[in-house]
């Protein structure tokens, strides 16, 4: 005669199996997704400036001026025409087209802090404001008031990202 307690557990390893396995999917999901919204959360912003290469690469410094957000209706009073000119035209340190891309990218605060490779000699660091899209000279070398973790994050991790850039 069964005793009342000798079903006792049974089924417990399989409630166990489903339990992990479950546990496991959505931690794997999780991790998936966080990755590739890390990984593609500056891709508007790294358009623009591709956007913007590809004229300067072309040739076409009008529209990579109004790339710029610079044109006939919104004239760049900072930024005239001639030395937009002397910056990504033709000259001493002119872009080499073949060299001409994006390196880096780095989220911060209302904007994108894109780095460029120009030519072997310089480097240059771009802002792409997140509500205007306008391109500009970056206002600072690196993001400011970063956590030690996003940094360790983005020199680790944000190396995933420079296939995506090219």
């Amino acid at each position: 005669m069964a005793g009342y307690l000798d079903q006792y557990g049974a089924g417990e390893d399989q409630r166990n199996t489903i339990i992990f396995r479950t546990v496991g999917i959505l931690l794997i999901a999780a991790i998936a997704v966080s990755l590739g919204w890390y990984l593609f959360k500056n891709h508007h912003q790294e358009g623009v400036v591709k956007r913007f290469l590809g004229d300067v690469r072309r040739g076409d410094y009008q529209a990579a001026y109004r790339d710029w957000g610079c044109g006939r209706a919104n004239t760049c009073s900072g930024y005239p025409f001639d030395k937009f000119m002397s910056d990504w035209g033709p000259g001493n340190n002119a872009p080499n087209a073949s060299l001409l891309h994006l390196s880096d990218s780095e989220s911060c605060n209302n904007g994108v802090l894109l780095t460029v490779d120009v030519n072997p000699n310089r480097e240059e660091a771009l802002w792409v404001d997140k509500g205007s899209d306008e391109i500009s000279f970056a206002p600072y070398p690196v993001c400011p008031h970063k956590s030690s973790f996003s940094i360790m994050i983005h020199r680790t991790v944000g190396k995933l990202r420079k296939p995506l850039l090219r």
